[in-house]
C-alpha cells in the first residue's frame, strides 16, 4: 500500500522507509511546481519559492484550461473569488498553503477533486 502526505507547502510525497519521496507531477506544464528528488550524492531539495517568485507556481492557468473552464466557472469550482485565480494567473500572488495543495491534487486528479468538492457544497 502507497502511504501519501500532503505537505503544508501544497506538496505530496510518498513515505517509504522513514522518508519522503516527492511525487513527479502528472502534467508537463507543472514541473516547476514541486522539486524533483535529488540523488543521495547531492544536497537536499531546497525550498519552494518565496512568495512573488513565479518559478515555483502551479501552472493555474494550464490546470484551468486543461479543464476547460473559465476564470469564473473555476474559481466557483474552488470556493475562491475570481479575483484569486486571476492574481494567481498573472503571477500577482502565489497560491499558498490549502490553496497550493487543492491545485497540487487537481494536477494529478480534477475529475476526482471537482467532484468531491462539487457534492460538499450541495445542499442535503
Amino acid at each position: 500500500m502507497q502511504r501519501l502526505r500532503l505537505k503544508a507547502d501544497g506538496r505530496i510525497v510518498e513515505l517509504r522507509d522513514g522518508q519522503e519521496f516527492p511525487l513527479a507531477p502528472t502534467m508537463p506544464g507543472l514541473a516547476p511546481a514541486m522539486p524533483r528528488l535529488a540523488p543521495p550524492s547531492t544536497s537536499p531539495v531546497t525550498p519552494d519559492a518565496t512568495p512573488g517568485e513565479t518559478g515555483a507556481l502551479p501552472a493555474v492557468r494550464d490546470l484551468r484550461r486543461r479543464a476547460q473552464l473559465t476564470q469564473l466557472e473555476f474559481a466557483a469550482r474552488l470556493g475562491v473569488p475570481v479575483e484569486t485565480i486571476r492574481n494567481w494567473e498573472q503571477g500577482k500572488r502565489v497560491p499558498r498553503g490549502p490553496a497550493r495543495a487543492l491545485l497540487a491534487v487537481i494536477a494529478h486528479s480534477p475529475e476526482t477533486v471537482f467532484a468531491a468538492l462539487a457534492t460538499e457544497t450541495s445542499p442535503a
